[in-house]
């Protein structure tokens, strides 16, 4: 092996010594690279799979709350004019996104849908309709929908206005908890990864040990000894990363598929794009990580 004695220049010929170096490394080491890249496949795709988990988990926290809403209850004696001018007061009140009436017919027809089975327990009421006018309000910010509601409240001819608020302040505590939970794991996640994969290039290094001192006895620079041991880090933790990808890609479209047909109501976030940037994040995690692990193995072998 030919060694350029404290060359910091990147030259061209340089630089071919470095990729030459990496590659001869690899397939020299054929075991222990196939178990650094397997290392890393398998815990990028354990973090894949847990940001996958945290972007479907937040996407399902913005789903739910933008299903929150007030219901208003108008008074029985309340005429057709009044609810069209109640339906326009709350199309103009600010933070209010959109209004849907529902009519006494509509929402008995909606209770007896619920009842399935039980309709007859509707036979009690000889006909009568005991339900009121109402109207559905979606607001944009759920923050805000009780300052809304009381303000809906104050209104005239408006029996009641509710939101469910022991509901919806366990369900934006359950959000909170989703999104503030799924950032630390991910980061924790990755830590870990780092950790493993630090400790992988680790046994690389030190099984090269020798090589190491040689370079270093026989005078050439740090960074000489450290640019190919990154290469191959970064090697590594790239075709890691593109394994993990891989597996992925097929896991979640197979996923998608599945829930489509049998849950569709549940609102999972498409492949296009999500696949595509995830994908190269984990790319450039894996990548970055490879070099990183390299860089902290060799500290105590260079002793910088």
């Amino acid at each position: 092996m030919t060694i350029r004695l404290g060359c910091t220049d990147m030259n061209f010929s340089t630089k071919e010594y470095f990729i030459r170096e990496t590659y001869k490394s690899i397939r020299r080491n054929g075991f222990m690279s196939f178990a650094s890249i397997s290392t890393v496949a398998v815990a990028l795709m354990v973090l894949g799979i847990f940001l996958l988990i945290f972007l479907n988990t937040n996407n399902l926290a913005k789903h739910l709350e933008s299903q929150v809403q007030v219901s208003v209850y108008m008074q029985d004696d309340a005429n057709q004019d009044e609810l069209a001018d109640m339906k326009t007061k709350l199309e103009k009140m600010e933070g209010v996104v959109k209004v849907a009436a529902v009519s006494k017919a509509e929402a008995l027809q909606r209770f007896k849908e619920r009842l399935g089975d039980q309709q007859k327990i509707l036979d009690s009421l000889g006909g009568d309709n005991p339900f009121p006018n109402s109207f559905d309000v979606q607001v944009k910010n759920p923050d805000a929908i009780k300052g809304i509601t009381d303000k809906i409240s104050a209104l005239p001819k408006v029996e009641t206005a509710r939101f469910g608020q022991e509901v919806v302040e366990h369900l934006f505590y359950l959000t909170k908890v989703m999104r503030f939970g799924g950032v630390a794991l991910v980061i924790f996640l990755a830590a870990g990864t780092l950790f493993i994969i630090s400790n992988t290039i680790r046994l690389t290094v030190f099984a090269r040990r020798k090589e190491v001192v040689i370079m270093k006895y026989v005078g050439a620079t740090d960074w000489f000894i450290r640019w190919p041991f990154l290469l191959e880090g970064m090697t590594l933790g790239f075709l890691g990363a593109v394994i993990a990808n891989f597996f992925l890609n097929i896991s979640y479209s197979a996923l998608l598929s599945t829930v489509h047909k049998t849950l569709a109501f549940l609102p999972l976030v498409p492949a296009k794009p999500l696949m595509t940037y995830v994908t190269i994040f984990m790319l450039i995690i894996g990548t970055a990580i490879g070099a990183l692990g390299s860089y902290i193995s060799l500290r105590k072998f260079l002793r910088v």
